[in-house]
């Protein structure tokens, strides 16, 4: 085969290879002459001091302000319980509390969390007296790999207090209503923000609604 032979492959990396070429001289005859490129910004990032409650204990720190609260809770405390999934905010896997409320900590910067109280899955319970949440989580295997289950737990606590406090979601039947009740439906809805890829679903759904008994009982 003579080796001057062309080939399909050939002929796109020649293409793609004279466009790029193309680009830059297009790029350079826009550049003013005897202007120089632009340098790239110097900027000196100033931390401030940000003083959280994490757990039950005051912790201050100083945080680039551009600091979420997730890496503040993994890289400067080293409670590396709370786990960074997708880091959008679309997975749920970091779900911690700030001041009892469930909230994604990718999501949230911790110069936000100033003088805010912060409870992780280790602030919840011990291994000694686990959290009627994480003990009902054992109790039915509501994980598999587990990667997930702080966040699943963390938000289930803060589900159940959601319903409590009489909030309604989109599966509740009477959104007026004084209180609201635990139903597996209800359950799904609430929890739809958490994804399981190893699909635990029923089995998390029963211990939310065990952990649910207990907790009112």
């Amino acid at each position: 085969m003579s080796n001057n032979h062309l080939t399909r492959r050939g002929i796109l990396g020649t293409g793609v290879a004279l466009t790029a070429l193309q680009g830059r001289g297009a790029i350079a005859q826009r550049q003013p002459p005897g202007r120089p490129s632009p340098a790239p910004l110097d900027v000196d990032v100033v931390a401030v001091g940000v003083g959280i409650t994490v757990n039950g204990t005051h912790r201050v720190l100083k945080l680039d302000p551009r600091t979420t609260l997730l890496d503040a809770l993994r890289d400067h405390l080293g409670l590396t319980g709370t786990k960074k999934g997708c880091d959008h905010g679309q997975c749920g896997t970091c779900t911690v509390l700030v001041d009892g409320v469930r909230r994604n900590a990718c999501l949230n910067l911790a110069v936000a969390c100033d003088d805010r109280e912060i409870v992780t899955i280790e602030g919840l319970g011990s291994e000694q007296a686990l959290h009627p949440m994480q003990a009902a989580f054992v109790a039915h295997d509501g994980f598999q790999c587990g990667y997930c289950t702080p966040g699943q737990i963390c938000s289930a606590v803060g589900m159940l207090a959601e319903i409590k406090r009489g909030l309604p979601s989109a599966a509740s039947p009477d959104l007026s209503a004084a209180t609201m009740a635990i139903s597996e439906t209800e359950i799904r809805e609430r929890m739809s923000g958490n994804i399981c890829r190893c699909a635990a679903y029923p089995n998390i759904v029963a211990a939310i609604i065990e952990a649910a008994g207990r907790t009112n009982g």
